[in-house]
């Protein structure tokens, strides 16, 4: 009998956790719904409701691996758990693997077949199943395809009278364009195409040009700055060059990777972000996220705000700039800059990353899908990637690579952090993130890192988000996608 009480209060104890964990997901505390759901299933395991919450918890930051085992664990709980499927489901279609995610739908549909929920998910999934199909039947092979860039003559696009936004004069761009193009997007106009493809085509030559790992040197007395994963939130870009001066051959910037997708101003982001490289190219440096990429950018949003701002021949030139991205920077052969992380074999060499043939899509693995998707762990080794794809390292694995490499810091992004950074791996490591309030929702303050040589000791700002124009996040998304959002 005592052991029947104790299972009760145990279940009933689990039971007061997961209420608790409901609240913290209610008020945007991922994270901390995540700790409680495990808690609740540490005292009952058996439930498959606390497995499928907290995989839809791991969905909300990104951590698809994580949601992809705990639903699953929720169906081999209970297999006629139509939840469980549906929130499988969710994830596989937020790493853009719909075979896999429509598979699940059509399990939720037989469970639940006169659900009009389950029925309108399940339509939807078919048809992005389908027309991924039809585009992979129509694309062309990778031997026979031409560059869009080359197809493109700017200059015979004529600018009619009655456009009153920015211009370039001739083939320079100059601040006084850039300024008065970054007022226009804040007013919500838009750039005329002739000059958007004049930035794009400029940027596209400049980056080729560069390897995949790009050394930056910085002068004793000078200072450095380097900006995380700004996400298409354009109102706080415009707030962090207050805050630090707009970028020029005196106040340098490196921008790491995700430049665009889920924030709905992506379009302006990135033009301005190019029209500074063009501008002075030692003004600004930009690494490739994982957010630059055809895949992501179908579905989290910049592809359909492209097409809506732009053209669909943006959409592919975009596409192939991003292929020109260099994968990583090293600052005075001492702070390694990338956007995810480390890697799954040791003994990789800064002249292994210089050697990537990065003029591709991102492969699901290997160096470059690493350098891209990888996140830190805070214990020793390396694991599973809670995202899906690529790795987790530990802080074994950063001093290693940094000793054989003879460098100091890894400065990284990839993540959103409740402070805008965080600092790992005995210092070793630092992750940026310089999208405040990522999605409206998450609350964190945004950061940048300045450094100042000759001692490159990282300091930190952070800032708070700012108003931006009534556009939610993901407008521009895959509809079905925000189906689940």
């Amino acid at each position: 009998m005592p052991d029947m009480e104790s299972q009760d209060s145990t279940v009933s104890r689990a039971e007061e956790i997961k209420v608790l964990a409901n609240e913290a997901f209610k008020a945007y505390k991922f994270g901390q719904a995540i700790d409680l759901y495990t808690q609740a299933i540490e005292l009952n395991g058996q439930n498959a409701f606390y497995w499928a919450n907290r995989a839809f918890a791991h969905t909300k930051l990104e951590e698809y691996g994580c949601a992809i085992q705990d639903a699953s664990k929720a169906i081999e709980i209970d297999p006629k758990y139509s939840k469980g499927y549906y929130r499988r489901g969710a994830a596989f279609l937020a790493m853009g693997k719909f075979k896999e995610a429509l598979r699940d739908f059509q399990q939720v549909k037989k469970i639940c077949p006169n659900d009009p929920d389950a029925i309108k998910k399940l339509k939807e999934c078919e048809k992005a199943v389908m027309k991924l199909k039809f585009e992979e039947a129509i694309a062309a092979p990778e031997s026979e395809r031409r560059s869009v860039a080359d197809s493109i003559d700017f200059q015979s696009i004529d600018v009619e009278p009655h456009y009153s936004g920015a211009r370039i004069e001739g083939d320079t761009v100059t601040l006084n364009f850039v300024k008065k193009m970054m007022n226009d997007f804040k007013n919500q106009k838009c750039l005329h195409k002739r000059y958007a493809f004049q930035i794009v085509l400029q940027t596209r030559e400049m980056l080729r040009a560069l390897p995949s790992l790009v050394d930056i040197n910085i002068p004793d007395g000078k200072h450095f700055t380097v900006c995380g994963d700004v996400h298409g939130q354009f109102y706080d870009l415009l707030n962090i060059f207050e805050l630090n001066g707009l970028p020029s051959e005196e106040n340098p910037y490196l921008f790491n990777g995700d430049f665009v997708d889920r924030g709905s101003f992506s379009v302006e982001v990135i033009l301005t972000l190019f029209a500074f490289k063009c501008m002075c190219p030692s003004a600004i440096y930009l690494s490739r996220g994982n957010h630059e990429s055809k895949s992501m950018n179908k579905i989290y949003g910049f592809e359909g705000e492209v097409r809506s701002k732009l053209s669909e021949t943006f959409v592919e030139l975009f596409a192939e700039v991003f292929c020109c991205l260099p994968l990583a920077h090293v600052i005075n052969d001492k702070v390694f800059v990338v956007h995810g992380g480390l890697f799954s074999v040791d003994g990789v060499k800064l002249s292994d990353i210089r050697a990537i043939d990065r003029f591709c899509e991102p492969p699901e693995e290997g160096l470059m899908c690493e350098l891209l998707w990888s996140d830190p762990q805070p214990y020793p080794g390396r694991g599973p990637s809670k995202r899906g794809v690529g790795l987790s390292f530990g802080v074994d694995v950063t001093e290693k690579f940094l000793l054989e490499n003879n460098l100091d810091l890894v400065v990284r992004s990839h993540e959103v952090k409740d402070e805008g950074y965080e600092i790992e791996h005995d210092g070793k490591l630092i992750t940026v993130f310089s999208a405040p309030n990522y999605c409206d929702q998450m609350g964190n303050k945004g950061a940048f890192m300045q450094f100042e040589a000759p001692e490159l000791k990282p300091n930190i700002v952070t800032f708070s988000a700012v108003p931006h124009p009534d556009v939610k996040p993901m407008a521009y998304a895959n509809n079905f996608l925000r189906m689940f959002s």
